[in-house]
This record gives structure tokens, sequence and C-alpha cells, in this order.
């Protein structure tokens, strides 16, 4: 979900169990002393021998133990992250006696190649990523200028390849689910967006492609690498949801000065289950009191995302029961409108300009703060999942870049 780059952005979701992902990168840090939280450590160690992930202390013993001196860590970390070098080969820095044992060792950058990108009039870039095993994810760079000319770039960033929970208006549900995306194919979009504008990504939300909540291992693993290693503050990171049992409270654990984005899309339990399905298993109730929990224990206040449907969810009478439900559970909540970004074969209108103005009206007058996201990149497929659906909806031919039309992937949800 994006606004319209972004818009439909917010449809996030889904994953797979992250057992079958574990494999051995064990051997890669077995005699690393790791300063870095059990997160990354199980994303790291899921990610065979990767090199992007890892962070500076952790390359230092790295290049200790292939017997060099520890600043030759301190120079890989500098040739992946501000220099983003993709091959190993090409670090030239460091002694080609170091690059080749790298190599033999079996270790790689961890970098995939850009295998589309559409620009839009407004700036906005959409870019599809070709992971190692030939599956594409979309990731959005954003550009915005203040009154000033100061650039802010925002990086709208994949959790998975596609989404289980299939929201009815998000056009990434449609195209299937495949599985969780590892950490390092997290951070290497926002590395990917920084190269296309040759500028450094300021902002990140993670409101692309999937359920960050069902993947949350390889999220918060690549949320301390942006923000220690990348240099992107906590502040400026925004983890999205539609709401996942149980994980709300886990995300409260680690206590992130991050922003938690929550999707409701209606005011009421009946009908957020027609535009959410998976609204059926976790109540509005239930899902209200998590978001109050969430504030008690990081003192950090909720964000909700609202996609305005056209003739749905878009009344007068529908933004004061929001305002209703938000008082009943809290204080203080703002409100992101959404108007919805149209995708092919939905049902959903895009809301009139006036619908819009008097929604956010509504909300304010009930004492709610609320913004409206702008519209960006209708003319890139900027709406999550549309960009990939064009060329992809099951994994690509292996070793073929030709692509051919392909049934949808079978989901069990």
């Amino acid at each position: 979900m994006m606004t319209a780059t972004s818009t439909s952005l917010i449809q996030r979701v889904c994953s797979v169990p992250l057992a079958r992902a574990v494999r051995t990168r064990a051997m890669a840090v077995v005699s690393m002393n790791l300063s870095t939280t059990p997160a990354r450590s199980q994303a790291l160690r899921a990610d065979s021998r990767v090199l992007l992930g890892l962070s500076e202390p952790e390359l230092q013993q790295l290049a200790l133990d292939l017997k060099q001196q520890s600043y030759r860590g301190k120079q890989l970390h500098h040739l992946i992250y501000k220099r983003k070098i993709k091959d190993i080969q090409d670090f030239s820095q460091v002694p080609l006696a170091f690059r080749n044992e790298l190599e033999e060792a079996g270790w790689k950058v961890g970098r995939s190649p850009i295998y589309q990108s559409v620009t839009a009039a407004d700036g906005t870039v959409k870019l599809l990523i070709k992971l190692e095993d030939n599956r594409l994810i979309e990731t959005v760079g954003i550009p915005v200028k203040d009154e000033k000319g100061v650039m802010r770039l925002t990086a709208c960033v994949s959790s998975q390849v596609g989404c289980p929970l299939r929201c009815s208006f998000c056009a990434t549900g449609k195209g299937g689910f495949s599985r969780n995306l590892k950490m390092h194919e997290i951070v290497e979009q926002v590395l990917a967006v920084e190269e296309i504008f040759n500028h450094r990504v300021t902002n990140v939300v993670f409101m692309g492609m999937g359920e960050p909540m069902m993947n949350l291992k390889s999220v918060l693993a690549a949320h301390q690498c942006l923000n220690k290693d990348v240099q992107i503050g906590q502040r400026m990171i925004t983890i999205s949801t539609v709401g996942v049992p149980n994980t709300i409270k886990k995300l409260a654990s680690h206590k992130l000065q991050s922003t938690l984005a929550v999707s409701l899309h209606a005011p009421n339990q009946k009908l957020r289950e027609t535009i959410v399905p998976s609204a059926k298993a976790y109540p509005l109730s239930a899902l209200m009191k998590d978001c109050r929990d969430y504030f008690v224990e990081t003192s950090r206040r909720v964000s909700f995302e609202y996609a305005l449907l056209a003739g749905v969810n878009d009344a007068v009478e529908h933004a004061v029961e929001l305002a209703e439900l938000l008082h009943e559970w809290g204080r203080g909540y703002h409100v992101n409108l959404i108007p919805f970004n149209p995708i092919e074969g939905s049902e959903y209108q895009r809301p009139s300009k006036k619908a819009v103005q008097a929604f956010a009206a509504a909300l304010e007058s009930n004492r709610v703060t609320v913004s409206t996201r702008q519209t960006r990149g209708l003319d890139a497929d900027a709406a999550c999942g549309q960009l990939r659906n064009k060329f992809q909806k099951s994994p690509l031919p292996t070793d073929s870049d030709n692509l051919q039309p392909e049934e949808d992937v079978a989901v069990a949800c």
C-alpha cells in the first residue's frame, strides 16, 4: 500500500513459518562475540553467509577469523553500507587474497539486481527487485522537498514476497504469497533506493508487500541494521500492521522509538471483516486493547491508517463512529487517511475529494487529529503489488528473464 505510490501500501501482510527459513549460518558467526540482539542473531543465522546485515564488530570478528587485522572489518562495513558495493571482488580496498578467501568460504554481499523500475511524473520510483530464488518484490522511493528545498526520501519496503492476508482492496494479496523475506532482503531495499536517487534515505516505512508482524524476527533484525549500520533514526522508521494476534505485545517489549501504524479501515467489527478478512480472528476490541497496552508499555501512541473506499467506509457517519471508537480506547490518537489507489480488477473506487475533506473535517470536529496522505505515483503502478503482478504471480523461470503468464500462486492462509 502506499499513497498512490504509497496508497495501497497499507495492505500489508503475510508470512510463512520461520522454521523452514532457518539454515546454518552458525558456521559464519559461531566464533563471533556478537554485539547484537537475539532477533538479529537468529535472522543472521537464517541468512546463510551474507555480509549485508552484519554489524561493524561482527565484520571485524570475521576478519580476525580469516587471519586478517580487525580494521579490515571496518573497511568491509564501509564498502557495504556507504559505498554500497555488491560484489566481493569489487572490494578493491581490501587485499585480493582476503577477497578470495571470503568467496572460498562461501560469503557473498547479499545484494540483488533491480529487475524493473518505473518513475512517476512526481518523481516517485517503484522498483522490482529480483531475489536469489527468482521471486520479485517491490520497494518504492518517495522524494519530497520542503519549502527550503531540502529533500526527504522515504523508502517503503516489503517484508514478505506477496501476502497471505488478502485484504480485499490490496493488489498484493491478489498476487499470492510465497515466503518471508530474510533480514538482508529487507535492508537491501533501502540501499537500492539510495542508489537510484543518489541520496540517503531519511525515512523507512514497512508498508510494502507483506505483513511485517508475520515476519517479526526479520523485521526487528532489519530495523536494528537500518538504525545502527545504515544510520536511520528509530523515530524515522514506521512499522505498519493490519493486526496479527499477540504480535503488538511482542513489539512493545522491544520498546522501540519507532512509530507503530495500525491499519483499521473501518470503525466497527462488521464492516472491518468485509474489508480485512483476518479481522475475524482478531476482533476490533482485542486490537484496540493491544494498542492501548502498547502505549502504556512504550509511551508511544499508535497511528491509525484508514483507506477511504468510495461508498464503503467514507461517510461522515463512519468518521463520527471512528472518533467514538478512538476516544473509547485512549486519547490523542492520530488518523492518517489514505484515499484508495485504484487497482485493476478491484470493485472499489477512489472517493471524491469532497468526501475525503468531509471525513477529515468530521474527525477534527470530534477532537481527533487527522492528516490526508498525498497521492503519489499514480502513473507508476505505485499501489502495493500492482507492478509485481504485471510481471510475476509465481516464481520466475530459473535462468530465464523471459517471463510468461503464469497461474496465481496457491496460498494456504
